[in-house]
């Protein structure tokens, strides 16, 4: 009787979850959110782009290496289609009116996850204005935490390595910098899930609890990384775009992926949704 009563719970336990998530899958909202935001992503896309070498010129990372970074977070056809935009970006001839212009339609993105993180969250539609500025805030943070990432990743090996050079580590130089080299992609993933969280945190109107979004940040980060593994993979040995789409299929690569990162975004505010109203109900 009382392993009976323990597997019931263990099942529940099981059953629950899965429960949920169809649910969140089965949402009307699913089938459009994924979509504008995707659409607002790819209009922001090229501002971001601008924002990106601007801020890691500033920080003195190479155009090369902000490829290189790229062919690593995102698939490699993308990255492929990505590099003649970043190639002919000039930081040095951009005014300070083209930034803001950039800041501002970069915003587009992340002004499209608001609007959707107030519809699963079932709230109306706050003051334009100040949305506006939130999903500007928003698109500066997601900026800076990028570049941050991408000099770790770029310079990382060089700073550390000019540090362990000095006497006082002599001794255990080798030993840290291999675990730097070990531990440096994790911790650009974790960086990464950071900064999902923040996002799923201030983008909804109300006010929810950092606690609430643990889940759809941690599924939005896996989510993303298994996608790109998928995508790569699938792009590169299996799919042949050329033969239906000719010169449009680089193009169609890119958004295919952006509307499936889109719809694991909305899946992750779905289930920060879900999680604060099963919170708020007990």
């Amino acid at each position: 009787m009382w392993y009976n009563k323990n597997m019931k719970r263990v099942k529940n336990r099981i059953k629950d979850p899965i429960k949920n998530f169809l649910s969140i899958l089965n949402k009307e909202e699913m089938k459009v959110l994924p979509g504008s935001i995707a659409f607002s992503l790819v209009t922001a896309l090229a501002p971001a782009l601008l924002l990106g070498v601007l801020f890691s010129a500033k920080m003195n990372v190479s155009i090369t290496e902000i490829i290189n970074f790229l062919s690593e977070i995102i698939p490699k056809d993308v990255a492929k289609l990505l590099e003649p935009i970043i190639v002919n970006i000039k930081p040095d001839g951009l005014s300070i009116w083209y930034v803001i212009l950039g800041i501002i339609l970069a915003s587009n993105g992340t002004d499209a996850i608001i609007l959707a993180s107030n519809t699963l969250y079932g709230d109306q539609e706050g003051s334009y204005l100040r949305r506006r500025i939130k999903a500007l805030v928003m698109i500066i943070v997601i900026a800076i935490v990028i570049v941050f990432l991408l000099v770790v990743i770029a310079f990382g090996n060089n700073i550390l390595g000019f540090i362990l050079n000095l006497k006082i580590f002599a001794d255990i130089s080798q030993d840290i910098y291999n675990l730097f080299i070990l531990f440096k992609w994790p911790t650009a993933v974790i960086m990464i899930a950071l900064l999902v969280k923040i996002i799923y945190t201030i983008a909804p109107d109300r006010k929810v609890k950092s606690k609430y979004v643990n889940k759809g940040a941690l599924f939005t980060t896996i989510g993303w990384v298994i996608l790109t593994a998928l995508y790569t993979f699938y792009t590169g040995n299996i799919a042949n775009y050329d033969i239906l789409y000719g010169s449009l299929s680089s193009l169609i690569v890119l958004m295919l992926w952006i509307y499936g990162i889109s719809y694991i975004l909305v899946i992750g505010i779905a289930i920060n949704a879900n999680e604060y109203d099963l919170e708020k109900d007990t």
